[in-house]
């Protein structure tokens, strides 16, 4: 989708209120003195808008400028306008740090928002963090991210909440006993997935009946399907992405198997849905977002978006792209700063920040709870809200 004129929703002045414009020096937390700044805080997005995961990087790079087209339209930032640098890593590991390097020390940003992958924040992130920048990725939901560093965050719903809560579901709600579980070994998202299942179904009386290996990239998954087909499980549990989940479940009704598929955030998009067909209908994702929610922010959000994108809904990585230039904007507010090595201990110490993706609180260890997680189902040709899964905010 391309950018349109922004639409002003959302009440921002208590997230943004100007406090004045700096000029020249002032005094920073601790009373070292800060450099002059221009006119603008720069905010980079990393992430793909060509290549296989751009499904996931256009959207978030949509809500960023939507968030800064609102935080300016108020005043900014401590008395500065915010400005998103963007560049395409293609969804490339390699461009992804030269993207990050680039970032840094050509285009001065005091904050990176990205990349929506796990693989690439795992890249992008000991970069980030050894130029005491902060990266906060609106996307990443395996292990070894904020592990870089304090200068490293996310606001999505993690894999090792969001698993659990939906292991719970499935054993109480869905009465789902035995579930075969397909891994793309080659793609760092899809492997922690698949082991914080495994690591959460102990004890919760899900037999796993089955344990796949596919790669990014394949075409035919005629043996695994044929392999879990003997097996008889009640749901098939991919932590892959939507290429490769939409084409098994293609095989998956070819040979006659009815169990519905279950995955991440790594399933949402459009695409899984045009490239599935009739064979995506009753799968399931596990997200921290859905325009069905009730809370009014979340409301505000959905119907100025439909405004602004001539009546299309956000979807999750939109939100998520939005939130987290809120999430920067709110923390360089309250530490009256806008130095990454000062609005970081800012952000570090949120706590129950209504966004418009849910209540984000940051803890300790500057990982993000997030409430409610949201279960979607393929339904109708759409995704659409299943159950609003509890999520334990402790």
């Amino acid at each position: 989708m391309t950018m349109r004129k922004a639409v002003s929703f959302l009440t921002v002045a208590a997230l943004v209120a100007a406090l004045g414009a700096t000029v020249g020096c002032k005094k920073k937390e601790g009373g070292e003195a800060a450099k002059p700044a221009g006119d603008t805080v720069k905010i980079g997005f990393l992430g793909a808008l060509t290549g296989d995961v751009a499904m996931f990087g256009k959207p978030t790079l949509e809500g960023m400028k939507m968030a800064a087209e609102e935080i300016n339209a108020a005043g900014g930032v401590n008395g500065k306008k915010i400005e998103i640098v963007e560049a395409d890593n293609r969804g490339d590991k390699q461009e992804g740090a030269s993207v990050t390097q680039k970032l840094i020390t050509r285009d001065n940003v005091v904050a990176i928002v990205g990349d929506p992958t796990t693989g690439i924040t795992k890249v992008a992130a000991p970069i980030a963090q050894k130029a005491q920048v902060v990266l906060l990725s609106a996307g990443a939901t395996g292990p070894g991210v904020v592990e870089n560093g304090d200068f490293i965050f996310r606001d999505t719903l993690l894999d090792s909440v969001a698993i659990p809560a939906c292991i719970d579901y499935f054993a109480k709600d869905l009465g789902y006993k035995k579930v075969a579980v397909i891994t793309s070994d080659n793609n760092d998202y899809s492997v922690g997935l698949s082991q914080t299942f495994r690591d959460a179904a102990k004890g919760k009386g899900i037999e796993i009946v089955a344990d796949e290996k596919v790669k990014d990239g394949d075409k035919d998954f005629s043996a695994q399907i044929t392999n879990i087909k003997a097996k008889k499980p009640d749901v098939i549990f991919f932590s892959g992405y939507y290429t490769e989940g939409a084409l098994i479940m293609k095989e998956a009704r070819k040979q006659g198997l009815k169990a519905n598929m279950f995955g991440g955030d790594g399933l949402f998009s459009p695409k899984f849905i045009e490239l599935g067909g009739p064979a995506a209908e009753g799968s399931m994702s596990a997200l921290g977002f859905s325009p069905e929610q009730a809370s009014p922010v979340t409301a505000k959000f959905v119907e100025a978006f439909k405004k602004k994108f001539n009546g299309a809904e956000p979807g999750l990585f939109d939100a998520q792209g939005y939130d987290a230039i809120t999430l920067l904007a709110d923390a360089m507010k309250r530490a009256a700063s806008n130095d990454p090595k000062v609005f970081k201990d800012a952000l570090a110490k949120t706590k129950g920040f209504e966004g418009v993706s849910g209540t984000i609180t940051i803890r300790d260890n500057r990982e993000p709870i997030k409430s409610p997680l949201a279960l979607l189902e393929v339904k109708g040709g759409k995704f659409a809200l299943k159950a609003k899964v509890p999520v334990k905010m402790d």
